[in-house]
């Protein structure tokens, strides 16, 4: 089984690597897009949606918003000669503002999770409540993982990958030596404080080592820079090791959430579609959390860079 297991993820993480390194902007986001849909099959099971139209709606629901997005300029532009109003196209940055919703989404989970996660387990949420956050949640995760594809390049999403990859095997390693207060034992018996702490150790190390890699790219490629440049530069790399915690806090959050999802449910995996790790959900829930999270704090850094 551990064979199986390792085995499967190191098949997962060639191809995602491959895909995030060599894949165009556009295949990308396709690429995400079909992982994105995979999992919105195995979340209309965990919430229940068994109707054959409810299920057309949801995908639905999500493929329109993915092609609105991915040609959001094109459509700017053929409103603005249908209109004959030029200005519209200033609005290109608007969709930025979606961000907000996941993001506030999750930071609400982790509190809840963390004040009332037994009562989380036995209250009622009505059908309509969970239909609309499995569209938030997948539809945040997609559209931020590509825009930082997309704005900030390969690198910037390989480094968030490899944050998360860390992460969660630091809170393995971590918990199986050290582990003995449980983080949240009605919903996941398994996780524990001392795995949350080597998980945000190792976010640190993680922010560190892209302060070191940042200044050293700052320092070869702006001999000549002024001392406040410096200074600037400094601020920025802090702001990202800073970042960098709590976007793997975030995502611990995000990974308790589909085990309470999951709990309710009555069932451990959310599929069987990946030998050893379960479903699309069981591999990708700390990542769909913490996407729109990392992605806001690097869009809020770099506006307070440039101002």
């Amino acid at each position: 089984m551990l064979l199986q297991r390792i085995l499967t993820a190191l098949v997962l993480a060639a191809v995602v690597i491959t895909a995030v390194l060599q894949l165009p902007t556009l295949y990308f986001s396709l690429f995400i897009a079909v992982i994105a849909l995979v999992a919105a099959f195995e979340w209309m099971a965990l919430t229940d949606v068994t109707k054959l139209g409810s299920k057309i709606l949801f995908l639905l629901a999500l493929i329109i918003p993915m092609l609105g997005v991915t040609y959001w300029t094109v459509l700017l532009e053929l409103l603005s000669e249908a209109m004959e109003w030029p200005e519209i196209k200033d609005y290109s940055d608007a969709l930025e503002w979606f961000v907000i919703a996941p993001v506030l989404f999750w930071v609400i989970m982790m509190m809840l999770i963390r004040k009332t996660g037994p009562q989380l387990l036995s209250m009622e949420f009505k059908p309509g409540f969970k239909v609309f956050s499995g569209w938030l949640i997948l539809l945040g995760a997609w559209m931020f993982l590509s825009k930082l594809r997309a704005y900030y390049g390969p690198g910037m999403v390989m480094y968030f990958l490899l944050l998360i990859w860390a992460a969660d095997i630091s809170a393995f390693f971590a918990g199986k030596k050290w582990g003995k207060d449980k983080l949240a034992p009605e919903i996941s018996p398994g996780k524990t404080v001392q795995g949350m702490y080597g998980a945000l150790a190792a976010a640190a190390i993680c922010g560190i080592g892209f302060t070191v890699y940042g200044w050293l790219t700052a320092v070869e490629s702006e001999e000549a820079q002024s001392g406040m440049l410096r200074f600037l530069n400094g601020l920025v790399w802090t702001d990202m090791l800073i970042l960098s915690v709590m976007t793997v806090l975030i995502s611990i959050y995000g990974d308790l959430f589909f085990s309470l999802i999951k709990r309710r449910k009555g069932v451990k995996d959310s599929g069987n579609l990946l030998p050893g790790h379960g479903g699309i959900l069981d591999r990708v829930d700390s990542i769909i959390a913490a996407a729109p999270f990392f992605y806001a704090g690097i869009l809020l850094i770099g506006r307070v860079f440039y101002a």
